[in-house]
């Protein structure tokens, strides 16, 4: 392994840093739009994301930012690459090279995430363009009877082909194993499947030789569905999701980025601070690397207008701000 990736993964874990998910498709932020009644163009996106990017101090509080396809190969209103844009900042930019989590076949209601053909040549074009990170994500669905063992280990199996094929070319993988909140499921269930799903994920990790120094992982919480009845203080969340992470993911790894999933901006805020202020000695930095709960209150506060630009950095701040200190343990 060369030791740029561990420099990468390293930098993206940096203390009271976390990562911007800013990689949602082009259908996903239309219905984002949507919901502020804002029109969804080329240029639109580009202005949005580009308000974000240059929110000034946002380099304090944000290692790196996913982005999507469209926004790799876009320049700022001035001109300049919105790559080289964060950059400048020294934020880190990343890409999402998945293709969409598409129908398992013979397994009603489960997927598996595609987008390994031909990855090998995307990849080197995102080098190209400046990306020094990805993500893929895998999707699990829990039910009496779902996640299916054929669920978890192609799941786990594209997830580890992934990452060897962006260390082949330079760039650290983010391995994102989601299981999803749907359902009214207990923690104790997501508690057990997450365990599963993990212990899948780095096995294959493993035959697949990928170097642990130079991924980051991007899980879950371990959380109730948001139909189940008892829904767990975020004290429990903690205690449940660090047990789990001790249990199935190796120390080589630095750092665990969570995604938010279903949780609201504060709560998936609260759970991370938990986490930090019961947890001295983890062998892993725990950050987070959050879409909509980064980007709820900026985007609501924009509202597709120019006249909103500085509320919505603002806003924008004080969320990145906020993540920037649970990851550190010392929100409150």
């Amino acid at each position: 392994m060369t030791e740029s990736l561990a420099d990468i993964a390293q930098a993206l874990v940096t203390s009271g840093k976390g990562i911007l998910a800013a990689d949602e498709s082009t259908g996903t932020i239309k219905k984002r739009f949507d919901s502020i009644n804002a029109e969804s163009t080329e240029d639109s996106r580009r202005d949005y994301r580009e308000l974000l990017f240059k929110a000034k101090g946002g380099n304090d509080f944000i290692s790196g930012v996913i982005l999507y396809d469209e926004t790799l190969r876009q320049n700022a209103a001035d001109g300049t690459p919105l790559s080289k844009v964060l950059q400048d900042q020294g934020i880190i930019p990343g890409i999402k090279v998945d293709l969409g989590a598409k129908p398992l076949a013979g397994h009603d209601i489960e997927t598996i995430t595609e987008g390994l053909d031909g990855l090998r040549d995307r990849l080197k074009d995102y080098a190209n363009l400046g990306a020094k990170f990805t993500k893929w994500r895998g999707v699990y669905k829990i039910t009496e009877e779902t996640p299916s063992f054929a669920a978890v280990s192609a799941n786990a199996h594209a997830l580890a082909r992934y990452a060897a094929l962006a260390q082949e070319a330079g760039m650290v993988p983010i391995v994102e194993p989601e299981i999803l909140m749907d359902g009214d499921h207990d923690i104790n269930v997501c508690q057990a499947i997450s365990e599963e799903v993990l212990r899948s994920v780095f096995a294959e990790l493993a035959n697949q030789e990928v170097e642990l120094e130079g991924i980051l992982l991007k899980p879950n919480m371990v959380i109730a569905g948001q139909d189940c009845p008892e829904q767990n203080s975020a004290e429990e969340v903690a205690e449940r999701t660090v047990a789990t992470l001790l249990r199935c993911v190796p120390a080589a790894v630095p750092g665990i980025v969570f995604l938010s999933g279903g949780q609201s901006d504060e709560l998936a805020t609260n759970h991370l601070n938990a986490m930090n202020k019961i947890s001295s000695n983890l062998p892993w930095k725990l950050s987070f690397s959050y879409g909509r709960a980064l980007q709820a209150a900026p985007l609501k506060a924009w509202a597709g207008k120019k006249e909103n630009a500085d509320a919505m950095q603002q806003a924008f701040l004080k969320r990145a701000e906020d993540n920037s200190r649970a990851s550190t343990g010392t929100l409150d």
